[in-house]
C-alpha cells in the first residue's frame, strides 16, 4: 500500500485537489491521507460548491489542520510522497523556511527531511519577489514546484481536458500512474 498525503490550502484551484482525490480513489494500492485548512475549506465551498464531508469521503483517512502530533507529523510514517493541491503562497513560505505550524506545513516538512517527494501546485499570479524566492528555496531543498498552468499542445477541447492532464501530470511525479492525456509526440 503506498500512502499519499494531500493537503488543501486556500489558493484558488480546489477542483485540483478534488479531482487528484477521485482519480486515486480506485486504485487500491493509494491510500490517501487528506489535510484540509480553514481556508481551503472556504474555497472547496465557494469553487465547487460542495461540503468538506463530501471532500472528506474521497479520502481514505482525514486529520485535522490544527493536529501537529498526528501521525503525518513523523518521519517514521512511510508515505510515497506528499502534494499541496492547490498550494497558496503563504503555505509555499511557510515550507520554504520550516514553519511548522499545522499538520500540512508539519507533514510537507517531515517529506522534505525524509527526502520523500513533495509537490506544491502553487496558485497565484503574477508572482512577486518573495514567491519566486520561497520557490526556489524549497526546490532546493528538494521539494517540486508545479503551477497547475494548461497544456495547450494536447488540444484540450474543455477545462475537463485542461484540469485532468494536469492532475495526471502531478500523480506521475509522485510515481502513480493514471489513465489519461499523455503527450504523444507530433504528427509531422
Amino acid at each position: 500500500m503506498r500512502r499519499l498525503v494531500v493537503g488543501i490550502t486556500g489558493a484558488t484551484g480546489a477542483i485540483y485537489a478534488l479531482r487528484l482525490l477521485q482519480a486515486v480513489r480506485p486504485l487500491p494500492d493509494v491510500e490517501t491521507h487528506l489535510v484540509v485548512s480553514p481556508s481551503g475549506v472556504l474555497n472547496i465551498k465557494h469553487e465547487l460548491d460542495i461540503t468538506r464531508q463530501q471532500v472528506h469521503a474521497l479520502a481514505d483517512h482525514v486529520y485535522s489542520f490544527r493536529d501537529v502530533g498526528a501521525t503525518l507529523a513523523s518521519g517514521s510514517f512511510a508515505t510515497t510522497g506528499m502534494v499541496i493541491v492547490p498550494c497558496s503562497m503563504r503555505t509555499l513560505a511557510a515550507v520554504a523556511h520550516g514553519l511548522s505550524d499545522n499538520l500540512i506545513t508539519r507533514a510537507a516538512d517531515v517529506t522534505l527531511k525524509e527526502r520523500r517527494r513533495l509537490l506544491l501546485a502553487v496558485r497565484e499570479t503574477p508572482f512577486n519577489l518573495a514567491h519566486l524566492r520561497n520557490m526556489t528555496a524549497v526546490t532546493e531543498m528538494g521539494g517540486i514546484v508545479f503551477p497547475p498552468l494548461p497544456a495547450f499542445y494536447m488540444r484540450p477541447a474543455s477545462m475537463d481536458d485542461m484540469i485532468d492532464h494536469t492532475v495526471v501530470r502531478m500523480l506521475e511525479l509522485l510515481d502513480i500512474h493514471i489513465p489519461g492525456p499523455r503527450w504523444d509526440g507530433m504528427d509531422t
